[in-house]
């Protein structure tokens, strides 16, 4: 029987989850989602995260839950699009007592860098690579010879007096309507910073945007190749699955039920 696990993906307006299969990277289920609670402290998210389950076909095993923070040792240890209440909170210990479950909890583009590089856009690149998540803010995950250097938190180096997340995200984009030049001048820009920092091989671009990317890409510049993730809104929930599934300390930090 395949070993199907399940994926919890919290994002600054929506959290998803669905059952995985480890072995093929596919969902097995429907991705359920439901907004965010605002303000998306630890007591209003854990009953959206649980009820979200409970809808789920019943499965065995650890949970993977991915989170918009940096994660050491199972602690959240930034805030940029979730209440600050978070901040210093076990989140492992937290989903684990509200799903009866070992969880394991891990930075969530990292996640998405995780089931790209396993299943996706980065599969056989044996690196560098630079998977960046263009959504409410911008995540990053950097991988060499597919191994993960977590937490890397790349969307807050500064540009033009501010984080990079709020000149080139999905958000921003939206938010000053923005056509795809004049946005993609400003991911442009960003890209440059990154190749002159880390030098990749292949930039993966994930987040909803990408699902446009047919628009967009001819205006991308970069030295690097630039694909488009291949699971787009999947790969948190994928990749959280498949931190999971790994042995304990090799993505992300569990805490069992109790």
């Amino acid at each position: 029987m395949a070993h199907i696990l399940l994926g919890v993906d919290v994002g600054g307006s929506s959290v998803k989850a669905g059952l995985v299969d480890v072995a093929s990277g596919e969902l097995t289920s429907e991705l359920l989602s439901a907004p965010t609670p605002v303000p998306s402290t630890p007591d209003a998210l854990m009953p959206v995260i649980a009820e979200l389950v409970a809808r789920l076909p019943v499965s065995t095993g650890p949970v993977g839950l991915c989170f918009p923070s940096v994660v050491k040792h199972g602690k959240v240890r930034t805030a940029a699009n979730v209440a600050s209440a978070w901040i210093g909170a076990d989140g492992a210990a937290l989903a684990s007592r509200a799903l009866e479950r070992p969880v394991v909890f891990l930075n969530d583009a990292d996640a998405a860098g995780i089931a790209e590089v396993r299943w996706g856009a980065g599969r056989g690149v044996p690196g560098p690579i630079v998977m960046l998540t263009l959504g409410t803010g911008i995540g990053s995950a950097l991988f060499i010879e597919g191994r993960l250097y977590p937490n890397t938190e790349l969307g807050h180096l500064e540009m033009r007096g501010m984080d990079a997340e709020k000149w080139a995200s999905a958000h921003v984009r939206t938010a000053l309507h923005l056509d795809w030049g004049a946005w993609c001048g400003r991911v442009n820009e960003y890209l440059a910073r990154m190749e002159a920092l880390l030098w990749p091989d292949l930039f993966i671009l994930g987040g909803a945007v990408t699902e446009h990317f047919g628009e967009f890409a001819p205006l991308l510049r970069a030295e690097a190749e630039i694909r488009p993730a291949r699971f787009t809104g999947q790969a948190g929930v994928i990749g959280a699955a498949l931190a999971a599934a790994r042995p304990a300390g090799s993505a992300g930090s569990a805490a069992s039920a109790g």
